[in-house]
């Protein structure tokens, strides 16, 4: 049943037309995943939809009784009411605390926040959750949400997706965040040109599906599909130091990427990073840091021994309030450790980029304020014109004769970012660098990224941007530690879950005093408990060897249990089509694949486990 149709729907602000003879529907129980470009009419879609806005021309219907939430971009809190008011009520609160939902709910998004405070005290990204809140605590049959992960850090993104794919209700999304698209989305609706295309599935299944028909239409736009072909590269098989990868299997996607080369050639990068950075990039020696100064505001790190080398990319994850910007400033030098040692490489040409945006001349033009750092740089083999490299993150045609001063706050940092990358820096610092960016740039930038040779440290709640663009996770987890992550932001919301914060790869403390984390940064990521304990490396193998093949291990050992969950889904699938042989004999040819490497990983394995004696 449609719960809200659109039909014949025209809707414009000045010259362009955003959406033109748009006709679809909303039905009951699906959830709707909005994707397109800034400014190329996805806000006006869901305003249109939720009845906030009348269109030009055409006619929305909605299902009589229908009740729609809807989360703009702008909230209506009164300032003058507490937060307990605006979100719960009139509701006593033996009557809330005693539900379990709503309990969830505000420990999720709210839990940090005094519920007497006045919603005027609070900050932009507070207000936010405290909206968001108080649409979720009530029942509606339409949920409508304007980037909901805005402000949220990776932890409640993950609560918010699993939250909302729990729900009954349907739901229309507008986000930037591609890993919460696939998280909640069963249908994908690009705004472009006017038009809504829709597409079966979550973002991976709507790059595909694109990349498909372009392919098909053989479409003049050459690296626009070579992109999409990367992308898809990457969703299929990932970087090759990754720990875990999106798990669709599509045969269609063979033949897209069966020429393309791996995202990043990762050995010519890191050899180009340490010819351009010698052997040391950052070492911590003992550090201590607060971040508010000595002794003062949370603890970040605790007498922490740790070493950023070159060509490491490091996603660095931690709750909001962990110390995660605190370290990219501490290694900027903008902030001294209380005690410790940072030591930083002679070579180090540093690039950071802050949440706070620097002072831009607001009266000069966009392609001079590129220019007047340099008007040409190398990105791995290839010269790049700052025209060019504008371009690639939006800034197309005229748009680079834009005055700074006319720029929304999300060109203005897609600027700050380019700037940064025109300077030719070999270390970068990058906080958050995804906000205000449409999936487009996004693209553009993580192909930008690709190419660059150096070493990258990022923090982002953007979980597909960070788990694309990096090859290892360190995590905050207030303990005063850095904490390595093989399994990546999966094994840190379990790590999260459980409460466990110390693992065996991280060093013992002393008795009577604060642990001290001598893990020496990721040239020493497999290490396992028993070496930790002293036990001898087995085999006369030397320390360097074992933990290789061990680190070997491990992802033999992840690779065998996703093609586990493969064959136990071609089961299930192949019982459910018992009666369409067709189909049965796609799917039974899959199985057949599966079972084919799964041999051959378990022999590898069986190989490895018997050299380290295990």
């Amino acid at each position: 049943m449609n719960l809200v149709n659109l039909e014949s729907v025209s809707h414009a602000y000045g010259p362009k037309p955003l959406l033109a003879d748009v006709s679809l529907g909303v039905e009951a129980g699906e959830r709707i995943g909005v994707v397109g470009r800034n400014g190329g009419g996805k806000t006006t879609l869901l305003s249109v939809i939720a009845g906030d806005v009348q269109p030009d021309t055409g006619r929305v219907t909605h299902t009589r009784g229908l009740r729609v939430g809807f989360l703009s971009q702008r909230d209506d809190l009164d300032p003058s009411l507490p937060v307990r008011e605006l979100v719960l009520g009139g509701r006593a609160e033996h009557e809330w605390a005693g539900d379990q939902s709503v309990r969830e709910i505000l420990t999720n998004l709210i839990g940090d926040l005094d519920l007497d405070a006045k919603a005027g005290e609070l900050s932009g990204g507070e207000r936010r959750r405290t909206a968001l809140a108080r649409l979720l605590i009530d029942e509606h049959d339409l949920i409508m949400l304007d980037e909901p992960t805005n402000h949220l850090d990776i932890e409640a993104i993950a609560w918010l997706a699993a939250h909302l794919s729990g729900r009954r209700s349907a739901l229309v999304v507008v986000t930037h965040d591609r890993w919460f698209l696939d998280a909640v989305s069963t249908r994908t609706w690009e705004v472009v040109d006017g038009r809504v295309e829709r597409y079966e599935g979550g973002y991976a299944a709507y790059v595909l599906a694109k990349a498909e028909r372009a392919r098909i239409a053989q479409a003049a736009e050459e690296r626009r599909q070579n992109l999409m072909r990367k992308e898809i590269a990457w969703l299929r098989r990932g970087p090759p130091a990754r720990t875990s990868k999106p798990k669709f299997r599509i045969d269609a996607a063979q033949a897209l990427i069966a020429n393309e080369p791996p995202p990043r050639e990762s050995v010519e990068l890191v050899k180009f990073a340490t010819a351009r950075l010698g052997k040391t990039v950052y070492d911590l020696e003992d550090v201590t840091l607060h971040a508010g100064g000595p002794g003062d505001g949370p603890l970040v790190l605790d007498r922490t021994t740790w070493q950023f080398g070159p060509g490491d990319r490091i996603g660095l994850i931690g709750v909001n309030g962990s110390g995660k910007s605190s370290v990219l400033r501490l290694l900027a030098g903008t902030v001294e450790p209380d005690s410790g040692r940072l030591v930083r490489g002679k070579t180090v040409r540093l690039a950071h980029l802050s949440q706070e945006l620097a002072e831009l001349d607001p009266g000069r033009r966009v392609l001079e304020t590129v220019e007047e750092i340099r008007k040409y740089v190398q990105v791995g083999k290839k010269e790049w014109t700052a025209s060019q490299l504008l371009e690639r993150l939006g800034f197309k045609g005229d748009a680079q004769w834009k005055v700074v001063g006319d720029l929304s706050g999300g060109e203005r940092r897609r600027l700050q970012l380019l700037r940064l990358l025109m300077d030719d820096p070999n270390v970068l610092l990058l906080d958050e660098p995804t906000n205000d960016l449409d999936i487009e740039t996004l693209n553009e930038l993580e192909d930008l990224l690709d190419g660059w040779p150096g070493t990258l440290i990022l923090v982002s709640h953007d979980r597909y941007f960070l788990e694309r663009v990096t090859d290892r996770s360190v995590a905050l987890l207030g303990d005063g530690r850095l904490s390595l992550l093989p399994g990546g932001v999966d094994e840190y919301l379990e790590r999260r879950a459980s409460g466990v914060a110390l693992t065996a790869r991280t060093g013992a403390g002393t008795s009577g005093g604060p642990a001290k984390n001598t893990l020496n940064g990721p040239a020493k990521e497999a290490r396992e408990a028993a070496t930790a304990e002293g036990e001898a490396a087995p085999g006369g193998l030397s320390a360097k060897e074992e933990r290789e093949l061990r680190k070997e291990l491990n992802r033999l050992e992840r690779q065998l249990d996703r093609l586990g969950e493969q064959e136990a889904k071609l089961h299930a699938a192949m019982a459910d089509a018992a009666s369409d042989y067709a189909r049965l004999g796609s799917l039974d040819a899959e199985l057949r694949d599966v079972l084919a490497q799964k041999d051959t990983v378990e022999g590898a394995w069986l190989e490895l486990a018997d050299r380290l004696g295990d």
